[in-house]
């Protein structure tokens, strides 16, 4: 049941509820609505922080006894840390941290939206506050035998505002339900997701969310020369599907084509992983659930942007119909590819969906997939790494995850590393000679198939999973890339001037070039 978020110009110490959360700034200073709390209690709220340390640094939280004279029922205050330095998204953090504070009252009261960073937008500051409540509360417990899922209903956020802040906050949970879903699928044990369940799921949940969905069964990815996605599903006895989205408001501005990685398990084939390598492996279907999440709220936010949707889905097994070391794969573009590791699918499945997606012809491509564990080296597990063909596209997905508080970070794409992929039988090799820069070969790989189109690539392999509980992130799945898309799909703009810049923008548009003519004959 997702929780209501509302508006309310209430005053704190008045206001009913379950539990009234305010915030305190660095070095014990009141944020909005303590004061009045304090005066409420009598004065002496200084004092009780100072005698159990509560100094209002980022993440602190501190529960005040009411004795009986608040209109809540509880308070607890909120660290916000030093007002310079506050951000929307420590805002975001705070909010989860009062969630999680509440998991046993239905309903809470916070003054968290007139704390927002100065100079900030209130709506978005609205957006991360509700964003915050219901990521907090978030918990996957449909394998607990004793589940305590919180018990919080209702948010009541203090403060001015008007319908704006108000469509804001319905915003906020409306994107937060989303990476909600993106998490359940992702938290979902390989066994209950197969290619085929995954797509029935796609299906139940666009009903009635202006998404068309059309499923590619076996027969039909053998019709369109999918031989990618055929070749890794081949060795598991679930065979793999690709599911295409559409969402096509009138009077679209321009068209945006999302692809996302659908491993529902890959044991590595027949390059097979040790069982450490294997143990989070479900979650290498995390790409194609933030796709599908992003493209399930589109309609109830009203984004104006024409999205196509390619999720590509299949479990890499090892059997004796698996795909063998030294296999070669011909795509629908005309290029071949040598499988010198079978452990690299999901540039091979995603090849697919990008030939599709570049064949759409939409104004920008962007693919987010848990790809390389060299991003990973590069930058830990709470960056997500980003390339691309297109500078301004490439910066433009960059501010998109930076207004949705998702760290990315870009890495090059230099065009003598192509020559690493190289083979002697084919056209390409789906990994790289040599030890170093897997994460840059292995997206140097996939710009192979994407056109003339400015394409842009996310490495989540790290920040798609917390191994701990860390503000509005849940230890387990993080359903990152969904706030990022929303943010990308809601203020798209036409990528302009060329591929990449001097010699590697001409090579792009003539391999573009090249491919069309490929696909023609």
């Amino acid at each position: 049941m997702p929780i209501d978020v509302t508006l309310t110009t209430a005053a704190p110490h008045e206001v009913v509820a379950d539990l009234l959360a305010v915030p305190v700034f660095k070095d014990r200073v009141f944020g909005p609505g303590v004061e009045g709390v304090d005066a409420a209690l009598g004065g002496g709220l200084d004092e009780f922080m100072a005698e159990t340390a509560f100094e209002g640094k980022p993440g602190q939280t501190l529960a005040v006894p009411t004795q009986g004279r608040l209109g809540a029922k509880a308070v607890v205050l909120v660290g916000l840390g030093d007002p310079a330095e506050l951000t929307v998204d420590g805002l975001r953090r705070a909010a989860a941290a009062v969630a999680k504070q509440a998991a046993k009252a239905s309903t809470v009261a916070t003054t968290l939206l007139d704390a927002a960073p100065e100079g900030a937008d209130r709506h978005d500051a609205a957006q991360a506050v509700a964003e915050g409540v219901v990521l907090g509360s978030y918990r996957f417990l449909r394998y607990k035998r004793e589940p305590q899922p919180s018990r919080l209903e209702r948010v009541l956020v203090l403060g001015r505002g008007g319908a704006r802040v108000r469509a804001a906050l319905d915003r906020g949970v409306a994107v937060a339900g989303a990476v909600a879903w993106a998490r359940d699928m992702t938290n979902e044990p390989s066994a209950a997701k197969s290619p085929a369940d995954f797509a029935e799921a796609v299906k139940k949940l666009m009903r009635g969310r202006g998404v068309k969905v059309t499923v590619l069964d076996e027969q039909a990815l053998r019709t369109e020369r999918l031989e990618g996605l055929l070749g890794v599903g081949q060795g598991s006895e679930r065979p793999p599907r690709l599911v295409r989205l559409a969402y096509e408001p009138d009077g679209a501005r321009g068209t945006l084509a999302l692809v996302g990685k659908g491993v529902v398990f890959d044991s590595g084939g027949l390059s097979i992983k040790p069982t450490s390598g294997m143990e989070w492996m479900k979650t290498d279907m995390a790409g194609a659930a933030a796709v599908v999440a992003t493209m399930s709220v589109l309609q109830e936010l009203g984004v104006r942007t024409r999205v196509l949707g390619f999720v590509p889905l299949a479990e890499n097994m090892p059997s004796g119909s698996a795909m063998r070391v030294g296999d070669v794969l011909t795509y629908r573009n005309g290029r071949t590819v040598e499988v010198l590791n079978t452990d690299a699918e999901g540039r091979l499945i995603l090849a697919d969906a990008l030939c599709l997606a570049a064949e759409a012809e939409p104004d920008a491509i962007v693919d987010i997939a848990t790809l390389t564990g060299a991003c990973m080296v590069a930058l830990g597990d709470k960056i997500a790494g980003l390339m691309g063909s297109h500078d301004g596209w490439v910066q433009q997905v960059r501010d998109a995850a930076d207004r949705a508080g998702e760290s990315v970070w870009p890495l090059p794409l230099p065009k003598e590393y192509r020559k690493l992929l190289d083979s002697e039988v084919a056209d390409l090799r789906n990994i790289g000679t040599g030890t170093y820069g897997g994460a840059i070969t292995a997206a140097l790989f996939l710009e192979e198939f994407t056109g003339s189109v400015p394409w842009a690539h996310v490495d989540i392999a790290g920040p798609s999973r917390a191994s701990s509980d860390d503000g509005y992130v849940s230890k387990g799945a993080t359903g990152v890339g969904v706030r990022t898309f929303v943010e990308l799909v809601s203020r798209f703009r036409r990528p302009t001037g060329p591929q990449g810049s001097g010699e590697r923008g001409a090579a792009a548009k003539a391999r573009g070039s090249r491919r069309a003519g490929t696909r023609a004959s």
